[in-house]
Formats: structure tokens, sequence, C-alpha cells
């Protein structure tokens, strides 16, 4: 196998043009292939001496395409080391995002041909980049290169670098949209990220106001809540208020998913079950499984429970309410919830009740917002009068010190 190695003076540019031509015609002939590298070899000299690096990219990274399949991958590593090296020679900014939107659309191109080399060089085009749009453009085929050549795990470290990156690359609303909905799409692939996937679909239909078209985002809204639906281990989203969603609750198809996810975040088993009976042809439509849904909903029905101020809820309110048969299975959906780590409770077995020190929240809306303000509130009231109350007892502890000393003071003059 034929390695590029820089063992002459021919500009090194020339050389993979040589190298990846010479290989591309190997099969028709002396007669057929002399004539066709001389003419390329040609233009890459003329593209070089007139300074024409976006022409000499594009004639580049199409070569090598034409043989990335006949050759071994530290020969296209190297074929396009040198390539990408290219942006460094651009003459503005524009040039700059030409050369890397030709060159990275190209290495995309064949994702199942040495995927995970594709993606490394990818991201060593992105550091070879200076400008920062242009970096969000190489991030952007690697996010689809990483789907489509199933190489996801070599790309999902850097999501949590993201806010770092948005600062870094001050892209719109548009983009944005783009690179949360590509990421989300990117961790659907793993089951076992599905929280991540949740969390970016949301930030992704967060973007979204009423003043914009929100039909764009109706799919992705509906895809959202049932993930959250079916996830087994998330008992808490913001989706309810997002305008993307809201708009289901008023839409002919897919009005029944709206009021499922109310019922998840609101309500109890009762109304879920009264939902599944009606609705029963939705569940199966979007692959809700019944059992598993009313899993999460006795769960977070429990959750409801705890929430109540009085801190307390006796057995029975939880037998009733998760509608369980036997008595002993309230102690054990307790149990279950602790594990999930929705409630954190004791259990008082002689009087039948369950003691809550702390519930997590189904929703963080502005309800919850404005009730942890409410209790920050009574925190720095209580924490002020705790304050005053020390420095009251601290000046009258003073004042006592200083009459004692005082006293005896004169009680000294008089023995003397």
């Amino acid at each position: 196998m034929t390695t590029i190695v820089p063992t002459s003076e021919e500009d090194p540019f020339l050389a993979v043009v040589r190298f990846t031509s010479q290989l591309a015609w190997a099969d028709a002939g002396p007669e057929a292939a002399e004539p066709e590298i001389i003419r390329l070899c040609r233009e890459a000299e003329e593209s070089i001496v007139a300074g024409k690096w976006l022409e000499l990219a594009s004639l580049m990274v199409t070569s090598a395409e034409l043989v990335s399949s006949k050759i071994s991958e530290k020969d296209l590593e190297c074929t396009y080391t040198i390539i990408c090296s290219l942006v460094k020679n651009a003459n503005s900014a524009e040039d700059v995002l030409e050369m890397v939107k030709a060159i990275s659309s190209k290495v995309v191109q064949q994702p199942s041909d040495k995927a995970s080399l594709r993606l490394k060089i990818l991201f060593n085009l992105y550091n070879l980049v200076d400008h920062p749009y242009a970096r969000f453009q190489v991030y952007m085929k690697a996010l689809t290169l990483a789907v489509e050549g199933k190489v996801a795990e070599y790309i999902v470290p850097s999501f949590e670098k993201i806010d770092s990156f948005l600062k870094e690359w001050s892209i719109d609303t548009k983009d944005q949209r783009q690179l949360f909905l590509a990421i989300a799409n990117v961790l659907r692939e793993n089951k076992s990220l599905v929280k991540e996937s949740l969390k970016f679909l949301t930030k992704y239909l967060a973007t979204f106001s009423n003043e914009d078209a929100l039909d764009e985002a109706k799919e992705e809204a509906v895809r959202a809540v049932i993930e959250f639906v079916k996830a087994s281990s998330i008992f808490q989203c913001d989706l309810l208020d997002l305008p993307a969603v809201a708009q289901l609750e008023k839409d002919a198809k897919y009005a029944p998913v709206y009021q499922l996810l109310k019922i998840f975040l609101t309500q109890r088993l009762d109304a879920y079950m009264e939902f599944q009976a009606a609705n029963a042809e939705c569940l199966q439509t979007h692959g809700l499984v019944d059992e598993e849904c009313v899993t999460k909903m006795r769960l977070l029905s429990l959750v409801d429970l705890a929430s109540d101020e009085s801190g307390k809820i006796p057995y029975t309110s939880i037998k009733d309410t998760l509608q369980v048969v036997k008595e002993e299975e309230v102690e054990l959906w307790i149990v279950k919830a602790i594990t999930a780590k929705l409630i954190d409770c004791k259990m008082d077995q002689m009087n039948q009740v369950v003691i809550v020190r702390q519930v997590a929240s189904r929703e963080f809306g502005s309800k919850q917002w404005q009730s942890l303000r409410t209790k920050l509130a009574t925190w720095r009231d209580n924490i002020g009068n705790v304050i005053s109350t020390i420095e009251s007892n601290k000046v009258t502890e003073e004042g006592s010190q200083a009459s004692s000393a005082s006293a005896a003071t004169i009680q000294g003059l008089g023995v003397r």
C-alpha cells in the first residue's frame, strides 16, 4: 500500500493531488490515465500560484473521496490533514466558510466508510479553524456523521461543553434550534441516554415563542411528550407551559397527547385510568404500554400525596390513591418512591402513616418558582430575626459586663 511521505521538495498540496489522481485512474491504463493526472496536477498548480485556495480545496477533496475506499486509514488521514490545512491560507472569512463547507460536506458523504476516522478528521478541521461560525458548521456535520455512521459514542462527551460552545459561536435562534435537535437525535440512538435526549429536545422546543411558526415544532413536541411518558426514570419536566407543546391542546390530532402530559404532571392515577379507557388507541399508536404507565402514575400520585402541607400521609390514602388491593403493597410503593429519590420520608408502621421530610416536584414552572421565592423570603426573615436576637443579647451581655466592672472598681476604691 502506498503511503504519503514527504521525500521531495514537491508542494504537499500538489503531492496529494498527484497521489489521489494516480489511484483514481490506476485501472484506466497509462494512455488514458497520464493525460488526466497531468491535467489535475496542472489545475492544482495554477490554483496554488493564483492563491485560489477554495478551488484547490474543492479539487483535492473531490479527488480524495474518489479513492477513499481504496486506501488505508493512515493514508486517508494524512491526505485530509493536508487538505484541512488549506483553511489557514484562506483569503477572507467568507472563503473560510466556503472551504469548510466544501471539505466537511465531502467528508460526511460516505458515513459507512471509516466513520470513526472521518469524525476524527472533522474534529481536526474544527481545531484548525478560528472562525466561530465555521466551527459551528463543522460541528453540525460531525453530529450528522455521528448518527449516520453510528459513531455517536465519540461525540457525546462534547455535549457537556455545549454552553461554552454557544458563547463562542454566538449563533442565532434558528441555528440553536438545529443544534439542539441534532444533539437530541444523536442521543436518541442510545436508550441509556434518554434523559439527556429529552433535555436537549426541551431546549429545542423552548426556543419557540407564540410569535413563531409553531407548526414547525409540532412533531418534536409530540416526541418530547411521549419520551417523557415512556421514560421510567424521569418524573419531572418543564414541557407543559412551552408554547410549542401547548399548541397540541387545541390540535385535533394531538390533543390527547397534551392531555396525557397534563395528567402525568398535575393529576393522579384515577385521571390516567379514565384517560386510558377512552384513549387506548392513542397509547397504542405511540408505543405506550399501559402497565408501565400505571407504574409511573402510581409513583407520581404518591409524590402528589406527599406534597400535602401536613407532611403526613395515612396508609389508607396511599392505598386508595394508588388503587392497590393489599395493604402490604403500600410500603412496597413507598420504598419504590424512596429508591427513585422522589420522596425522603420515614414509615410509622405503628400509626400507619408516612412522615414526609422532602418531596420532588413533578414540574418546575412559574408556580414552583413563586413557592421557592416565598420560602426563601421566609428563610431570609427568619435568619434576620435570629441575627437581631443574637445582636440584642450581645449588647445586653456587654452592658452587664460593663456594669459589673464598674461595680468592682467602685468597690475596690471603697476598700482602699
